[in-house]
């Protein structure tokens, strides 16, 4: 048998690997080969070597054992399979520690502790005065105010102990963060520390004194501080060992003895910030009218209970032995999720203490496994509301204890410890819960689907906020909070955090944004300020700071782009409020159905326009109610849009112009309906264009004809560009399928049924002009109809044809069906697109966004030259299927969204080993998922590299039969996952240079030769990427609408894909050729490298060729420079130049 075999990282994706070690010491710079070099005879110890194992005939047949049927049982009732139980198995295998990395981490926590133990002993000093502390080390902690009572001297540590997730077992990979606890000696503290910020002060000096005594070490490694949770009040040190192979942090604590403080002194109704301390100024209050400061009550009372937190988990783990493994999966879970780092998260020993309550309350048994621990978890989560009925640990809390309402007074999340005193969710915000909430009901949503990969779901797909929320805005200059909080008067809430501003003012935020947004937002969510990290050398950070504070909104897409904001009518008790809420905006208006109310309107015409409302919103309540300005809100939700939007008074992407086209086949469609006189009825007119479902990337718009840039054809009275003009404006011919009634008159012949075809065109376009005046051109294979400055190309369909042309007679006489390219493309032509056009057009009902994330998504892949590679209609499904499909997400309701989405898609998916299924209508039952699985894995070698099903082509992959090939679709996968990381690292880093479009910028570097086109002779060079200065006039009027009658423009004529089609047909053996057919000005080639390798003489293989004689040997080479030239007079008038990139050849 094989050894064990690491799998490859897919892109962007996180994968069981990047828990492994291998990996997180490559994270940290070192070399894989020199640390294997290093540890190579560790390794070979380590290595298993699997051998075939020979088992006797009664082994072989013996029945299972009672376990291995429990184990069968479990699988069966517990999983869809038994794959998803072994992807869980070996994920807890990837992410638990190793016994490697466990005496490592014990080896250095051991050399911490004996340093820590022999820190000397400091004369006593005032609290403010620092000159015992050398000036290499800063005080991790922000003095302000400055003074503050009390004395202080440095001593050993009273007790070191290890607490946290590494003693309790439930510590994971990546991240690999062991605690260590250092007990500040009795005689340094003073029962009233606890006032006016004395105890936190005493303790950053505390971490002062260690971090300046560890400095001197040649065993410490790096040294920084930070702060837990991104409490500024509760600073820690961050310590690694020597060299650059760390793959673990010492996270050193600063705790007082326990039992201290009294619990009782940090009562959440209690106050221990004195206001005239705080101020400065001269007070007359008493300490019971002081304002409570129950967050910095809690986190001083935290630094009480590690020790007893501990003991209680190690207590529950000792009962369950899944819990370690059930805590383990709910951490990936939450880290998927960016839920578990950061201020008010919720982090590890949330977690545990989660899993604890459900053990202890008897919700969960403690012989679970750790699939079921997880699942019971999120089902809890789903379904209690913390921030209404909170929970608590405590048994039988003592009678100082705060009541669980007096705990909700306070606090706007309550999850109160074992000890009945401390609320563990003291920092989280309501909408950091309800976003957990949200979280786990999603998961429970698609945990039972039999459709969706679970596991991948669940626990290995990154959600970032960016990908999550439909639209994200960032707040950036967090100085300008200090003028929000002194606006809304929250002086002894900014006393209670201890001066952070940005803690202070965000609850008001989002409480405000919440009450603005109301219906049109499904969920409000707030990125959670990082955990800074400093150099001990450093003063600690500001709270400015801190990165921008980001707030992702899930639309509610019926309501979301409502440009009217219809208030309380005008003598209701709530006008007043709503007027308040709304200022200036606020007007009184009349309605149709009588009613005078408060409403506000804000500006919108186009759908593009109407995406930006809740920008406005946004905009105009933090200006009104908080003093922050336009300029500091960055609004991230539209920037890509950019790349497809177009018109100069109202900016569009395309809806409006869509709607047009659609309306105008509509009407199309009940005009041939009607239509009288004609031999056979029509059965159905079916549109078969990406413009009629609302996917054309620019959508056909009406136009004008400037009669003067034109001649006139004499044969039949056509327009045709002048000599020496530009080339005319590129009308886009929009296909209908127009489906005539079965007939025993319809011939069995295929050429007299295409004769017949021709006559109806004929028919149809004599009745069309005398019935409508609609300019007519009928030609053997459709008819070209010119109506309201649109070309509609009809194509008579008989449904029998395809049938037809299978058909032959052999030798015999027999009448035989052969499947050919030609019925395929007929079939596909009349029966398979316009079955998809409909059907996408009903899901462009469904999500209003779904025609602008086609847009933008097909866009990028004829940008980067894929466009020949993945078909329209293809792009079309792949899009689909994220609105279909969306777990672990929701639907899409922002193109933007889709579109980073849709390139994670390309990026990430397992094309090898996994069909694409695109269920639309629903129309898939689990049992056909099973099916196409199960034939997809059978026949795998002989079917598309991309496969894509659909209910209607379960085997074959129509869209994609014929490309992309495999060399062109890891292209694709690679390019994808750089535009993604790019474009995400843009949107989310405003100090990034903001130019969207050059994820939009093929690199030409990889390209052979290049061919310039001339810019006038590119009829689509307005829609570049990046589009020149310098217009020229094709032909049309520009303010003119769109024209009925008059003479046929010029059709579908693009001398850019003209020319590309010639050069793929004389060189497509030699060459690949690639070009952006929206506006592109260069043609980018490709050599193929087999095409060059001499072949031998043959005089009907001369074409392009030049003769190499070698002795007796004559062979054939392609003749570079003829090749060149003939480039260069195939396409004269348009191609400019040539650029021979030799540099870059290598035959």
């Amino acid at each position: 048998m094989k050894k064990k075999q690491r799998v490859t990282e897919e892109p962007a994706e996180m994968h069981p690997s990047d828990f492994s070690d291998d990996d997180a010491e490559e994270q940290h710079g070192e070399p894989v080969k020199a640390k294997r070099a290093k540890a190579n005879k560790e390794e070979e110890e380590e290595e298993v070597v699997y051998h075939p194992v020979k088992l006797s005939r009664n082994d072989l047949y013996r029945p299972p054992t009672a376990e291995e049927l429990h184990h069968l049982k479990e699988a069966e009732s517990l999983f869809h399979c038994s794959l998803l139980k072994m992807q869980m198995e070996e994920l807890l295998k990837e992410v638990v520690l190793s016994e490697r990395r466990k005496q490592q981490i014990d080896s250095f926590v051991k050399t911490v502790t004996k340093l820590l133990e022999t820190v000397p002993v400091s004369p006593e000093v005032e609290v403010s005065d620092l000159s015992w502390l050398s000036g290499a080390v800063k005080v991790p902690c922000l003095l302000v105010p400055k003074l503050t009572k009390g004395k202080f001297h440095m001593a050993p540590p009273a007790s070191i102990d290890l607490i946290g997730s590494y003693p309790l077992g439930t510590c994971i990979k990546p991240n690999v963060k062991v605690d260590l606890a250092a007990t500040i000696p009795a005689d340094v503290l003073h029962p009233k520390d606890v006032l006016n910020q004395r105890y936190p002060r005493k303790r950053a000096l505390y971490l002062a004194g260690l971090a300046q005594h560890l400095k001197s070490s040649s065993d410490i490694g790096t040294m920084r501080y930070s702060c837990l949770h991104g409490n500024r009040l509760q600073p820690v040190l961050l310590l690694t060992p020597p060299g650059n192979s760390s793959s673990f942090i010492v996270c050193v604590h600063v705790c007082p003895p326990p039992g201290f403080f009294k619990p009782s002194r940090f009562h959440p109704q209690r106050n221990n910030i004195r206001t005239e301390w705080y101020t400065g100024l001269q007070a007359s209050r008493t300490e019971s009218s002081e304002p409570p400061t129950p967050h910095y009550n809690s986190s001083v009372l935290g630094d009480l209970l590690p020790r007893a937190h501990l003991q209680f988990l190690s207590a529950i783990r000792a009962q369950c032995p899944a819990f370690s493994d059930g805590v383990a999966l709910l951490k990936v879970w939450l880290h998927q999720r960016e839920l578990d780092q950061g201020t008010g998260c919720f982090n590890g020993f949330l977690a545990s203490m989660l899993l604890a309550y459900l053990l202890v309350t008897h919700r969960i048994s403690n012989t679970m496994t750790a699939y079921q621990l997880l699942r019971n978890s999120l089902n809890f989560l789903a379904s209690t509301d913390l921030t209404v009925s909170g929970i608590s640990l405590a048994k039988d809390p003592d009678s100082t204890a705060p009541s669980l309402a007096e705990f909700h007074d306070a606090f706007q999340v309550v999850f109160v410890d074992p000890s009945g005193h401390l609320n563990m969710c003291a920092d989280m915000t309501a909408f950091t819960y309800k976003q957990l909430q949200h979280e786990a009901s999603v998961s429970m949503q698609f945990w039972d689907d039999p459709t969706v990969d679970g596991f991948h779901c669940l626990l290995m797909t990154p959600k970032p906020m960016i990908r999550t929320s439909d639209n994200v805005f960032q707040l950036c200059d967090l100085a300008k909070l200090q003028a929000s909080c002194k606006k809304q008067n929250l002086l002894s809430e900014l006393m209670d955090h201890s001066g952070n501003y940005v803690r202070t003012a965000l609850p008001f935020l989002l409480s405000l944004l919440q009450q603005g947004l109301g219906q049109r937002i499904h969920l409000l969510t707030h990125s959670l300020s990082p955990e800074p990290e400093w150099s001990v050398e450093s003063e600690a950070p500001k709270y400015k700071a801190q990165p921008p504070l980001s707030f992702g909104l899930l639309l509610n897409p019926e309501l979301a782009t409502s440009v009217l904001e219809r208030g309380p009518p005008a003598d209701s008790p709530k006008a007043a409020e709503f007027r308040r809420l709304w200022g200036s905006r606020a007007e009184l208006r009349r309605f149709q159905d009588g009613a005078i109310t408060e409403a506000v309107l804000w500006e919108g015409t186009s759908a593009y326009q109407k995406r930006l409302v809740p920008r406005q919103i946004v905009t105009h309540l933090l200006q009104l109610h908080a003093d922050i300005p336009e300029s500091c809100v960055r609004f991230i939700g539209t920037m890509v849009d950019d790349v497809i939007t177009t018109g100069n008074e109202v900016p569009s992407t395309g809806e409006e112009e869509s709607l047009v086209v659609v309306q105008s086949f509509d009407d199309l469609s009940r005009k041939l309906w009607k239509m009288e006189n004609l031999p056979l009825s029509i059965t159905a007119v079916q549109g078969a264009h990406p413009a009629l479902r609302y996917t054309q990337v620019f959508p056909p718009e009406p136009v004008m004809l400037d009669y003067s840039f034109f001649d006139r054809e004499k044969a039949c009275k056509s327009l045709v560009p002048k000599e020496g003009t530009p080339c005319p404006h590129y009308i886009t011919p929009i296909t209908v399928i127009c489906h005539m009634e079965g007939s025993g008159k319809w011939p069995h012949d295929r050429t007299a049924i295409r004769h017949i075809r021709a006559a109806f065109h004929i028919s149809l376009a004599e009745l069309l002009k005398k019935q409508h005046n609609y300019t007519c051109r009928p030609c053997p294979t459709h008819l070209d109809v010119w109506k309201e400055g649109l070309v509609f190309r009809i194509q008579v369909a008989y449904h029998r044809e395809p049938q037809v042309l299978r058909e032959s007679v052999n030798a015999e006489g027999l009448l035989v069906l052969r499947d050919n390219e030609e019925a395929q493309a007929l079939e596909m032509a009349t029966i398979h697109k316009p079955l998809l056009t409909s059907t996408l057009h009903g899901l462009q009902q469904q999500h209003p966004c779904f025609g602008a994330a086609c847009r933008l998504a097909k866009r990028w892949l004829a940008a980067q030259l894929f466009s020949d590679d993945v078909t329209e209609d293809a792009a079309d499904l792949l899009v689909a299927s994220l609105f279909l499909q969306p777990a672990p997400f929701t639907p899409p309701s922002s193109p933007q969204v889709a579109f980073l989405r849709f390139l994670r898609l390309l990026a990430a998916f397992d094309w090898r080993n996994n069909p694409l299924v695109v269920n639309l209508n629903s129309q898939l039952t689990a049992a056909e998922y099973t099916e196409i699985k199960n034939d997809f894995m059978a026949s795998r070698e002989s079917l598309p590299v991309m496969f894509i099903a659909t209910p209607k082509d379960k085997k074959l992959s129509l869209w994609t039969r014929r490309a992309p090939s495999v060399q062109m679709l890891q292209r694709v996968m690679l390019v994808a996952a750089e535009s993604l990381k790019v474009l995400e690292l843009q949107l989310m880093d405003g100090s990034q240079t903001q130019d969207v479009r050059v994820i939009m910028r093929p690199p030409l570097d990889a390209f052979d030769v290049l061919i310039h086109l001339n810019q006038k002779q590119v009829p689509l060079l307005r829609h570049a990427v990046d589009p020149p200065a310098v217009t020229f006039s094709r032909g049309l009027v520009t303010d003119g609408a769109g024209q009925a009658g008059g003479a046929m423009p010029v059709i579908d004529y693009n001398p850019v894909s003209l020319y590309l089609t010639e050069l793929r047909d004389a060189f497509g053996d030699l060459a690949l050729f690639f070009c952006d057919p929206y506006g592109g000005t260069v043609i980018s080639v490709l050599w193929k490298p087999k095409a060059f390798v001499p072949a031998p003489f043959k005089t009907s293989q001369m074409a392009a060729r030049s003769v190499e004689v070698a002795g007796e040997e004559v062979k054939t080479i392609p003749n570079i420079e003829a090749i060149l030239e003939d480039f260069r007079v195939m396409g004269k008038g348009l191609v400019k130049s040539v650029e021979a990139r030799t540099e870059k050849w290598t035959f």
